[in-house]
Formats: C-alpha cells, structure tokens, sequence
C-alpha cells in the first residue's frame, strides 16, 4: 500500500491545478509531478561540453555563420 498524506492548499492554488490538468479525472497527484518534472528538467545543469559548444554556436551566429531554416530544408530536399 502506498504511504498518502493530505496538505493544505488554498482555492486559487487548487484552480491553478485544475487548470493544469490533461484531462478532467486526472489526480492532482498526477498534476504534482508532471511539474516536479518540469522543475526537474529546467535545473538540470549542462556539461562543460554542452556549454562550450552552446558559446560556440553563439559566436557562430553572431558572426553571420548561419544557414537559415528555407536553406536546410532545400538541402534536405523538402522543397
């Protein structure tokens, strides 16, 4: 059996919940995590790798380096 507890939220945090939900039956357990998740994913730290090659990309962009998106997609045979 699962360990529940019961906490205290006021009316406006309840009907930011329920406006949050996928679909009307889903539990605000549901909802909780599905934005713990968020939470989650937003503070997740990037490796130094990462962060190099986001400057890199950077100053890439910021000197005109760039192919736009009409020129991927004719490369890709798209159009």
């Amino acid at each position: 059996m699962t360990n529940t507890t019961t906490i205290q939220i006021s009316g406006n945090t309840k009907s930011k919940l329920d406006h949050i939900k996928d679909y009307p039956r889903e539990s605000y357990e549901e909802v909780i995590n599905k934005l713990l998740e968020i939470v989650a994913e937003e503070n997740m730290e990037l490796s130094e790798e990462t962060v190099k090659e986001i400057e890199e990309a950077r100053k890439e962009f910021r000197a005109g380096r760039m192919v736009s998106f009409e020129e991927v997609k004719r490369k890709a045979g798209l159009r």
